[in-house]
């Protein structure tokens, strides 16, 4: 199997090491693991790509590049330039610190670069890291997606399902702010909404007199109710939720068109 990996914490984010062993085991020893990752940190670019600006890219190492842009232009640069002739079999992106459960999965680039991945017709999957007080104690506290990740991944690729559809599905993964004998499995979930966790703007101004504005976030651990990723992650579940790029709001077509109707 050869495995197209990416990230938005950055080509030396302690993340997407954890990333790289995973596929690695997952593309086995006859497999192929490439990384195409942002030069910089993307975090909260979501699916934006560099539409009206160049991306430079570096080799820095065999199968190793990095690219000045988003995670979603790392996905463009990996299929379309590194594995032009070498299309991959899956597209993995994370694993990013911090959760990318409820409203995060709006602003997640790393959700973003396995959308693209889904949009370009292949199987993706994103996995993140939920932190907290109890992964703060820990020397690793990526603990949890390290130890379980490779299973996580094992089974959505044995078990879930993959369409061919035009908005084909990808996968949002994870893991709980727990260490990995802590976890208590895995739960298929919806995208929860914690109402206290909007984001703001902070003004700041520098030593220079200049005013900047800050984008702060809210707390992360207020529960989202049963059947959410949120919930199941402070429960310490590893949560699997299905996602599409089509942002139609299919419930509410028929009552729309009923309202409308003669307009």
């Amino acid at each position: 199997m050869r495995i197209l990996i990416t990230n938005d914490d950055g080509i030396n984010a302690p993340g997407l090491e954890i990333l790289h062993a995973i596929a690695t085991e997952i593309a086995g020893s006859e497999g192929e693991v490439w990384t195409v990752a942002p030069a910089f940190e993307q975090s909260g670019v979501a699916h934006c790509i560099s539409y009206t600006h160049p991306t430079m890219i570096v080799k820095l190492a065999e199968r190793r590049f990095a690219a000045e842009g988003s995670p979603a232009d790392c996905v463009l640069a990996g299929l379309h330039d590194v594995l032009v002739d070498a299309r991959p079999d899956l597209v993995l992106s994370g694993v990013n610190r911090g959760n990318n459960a409820g409203e995060n999965a709006m602003y997640s680039g790393t959700l973003g670069g396995a959308m693209e991945a889904a949009l370009q017709g292949l199987p993706a999957i994103a996995l993140s890291q939920f932190m907290g007080p109890r992964t703060a104690a820990l020397d690793n506290p990526f603990d949890c997606a390290a130890r379980h990740g490779t299973r996580v991944v094992r089974t959505l690729l044995d078990k879930a399902i993959w369409d061919q559809g035009p908005y084909r599905l990808f996968y949002n993964v994870n893991f709980p702010p727990v260490s990995g004998d802590d976890c208590a499995g895995l739960a298929v979930t919806r995208q929860g909404f914690r109402r206290r966790a909007v984001h703001a703007v902070e003004p700041h101004v520098s030593p220079s007199g200049r005013r900047f504005l800050w984008v702060r976030g809210g707390p992360q651990d207020e529960r989202t109710g049963p059947g959410t990723d949120v919930e199941a992650n402070m429960d310490g579940f590893i949560s699997v939720q299905p996602c599409r790029a089509d942002l139609t709001a299919h419930d509410a077509l028929p009552a729309l068109e009923r309202a409308l109707a003669g307009a």
